[in-house]
């Protein structure tokens, strides 16, 4: 039975489309050409901060933030930021009965613009919250000790096979690969997608029905 349901943030229910804007006008460089990197240095399965070294190298994302919102130009999402899947699917999970919590790689502060966001859920954290980041196992272990359920009653919903997916499973959670974002699209071929996970969307909106079939014992 899948008694909860935990979701990543980026590219999960935040589209970062417009962040990553930011950086490319932070950098100097225009938008697509950033996006095609970003891309690129994701299909060869580097991590994705690689990206800024390529246009800065000795970039330090953490000072650089800093120096962001120093200058007036914190990192920052709203309403307008959510995929516009989020709000239905996370009430039509509460009204089912399902807790349901938001838990990713994020600073204090984007833990803060979720919260602001007032979404349907019962937990938000994020990385800096728990001082473990994902892919690191211990962060999925904050997952389990925050959620009133077995492991094997928790799906993880994310975007990424490495970040998200992978790790999951390794703590032993029902994990959700939603296939949008840059991660989504690349790694969606990956033998992974189909083998480890418990189920694959293209939508949120996919997610009450599926869990409500998986729960019937229609696997």
């Amino acid at each position: 039975m899948i008694r909860a349901v935990v979701f990543d943030v980026g590219e999960c229910l935040v589209n970062e489309t417009r962040e990553y804007g930011t950086w490319a006008d932070w950098l100097g460089v225009p938008r697509h050409t950033f996006a095609a990197m970003f891309g690129a240095v994701i299909a060869q399965g580097r991590d994705y901060r690689e990206t800024f070294q390529e246009f800065q190298p000795g970039f330090d994302l953490a000072e650089e933030r800093e120096k962001r919102a120093a200058d007036g130009k914190p990192e920052w999402f709203g309403e307008d930021d959510l995929y516009p899947d989020v709000r239905p699917t996370l009430t039509a999970l509460r009204a089912a009965g399902l807790w349901v919590g938001i838990a990713g790689n994020q600073t204090v502060r984007a833990g803060g613009l979720l919260r602001g966001l007032d979404l349907p859920s019962d937990l938000i954290a994020t990385s800096d919250d728990w001082g473990a980041s994902k892919p690191d196992v211990a962060f999925f272990e904050h997952v389990i000790e925050a959620t009133p359920a077995e492991p094997g009653e928790i799906l993880y919903v994310g975007d990424r096979l490495d970040n998200d997916i992978r790790p999951a499973v390794q703590a032993g959670l029902l994990t959700a690969l939603i296939r949008r974002g840059p991660w989504g699209t690349i790694q969606q071929r990956d033998p992974d997608a189909d083998a480890i996970t418990t189920m694959r969307i293209d939508s949120l909106a996919e997610l009450p029905k599926k869990i409500a079939k998986f729960n019937a014992g229609e696997h």
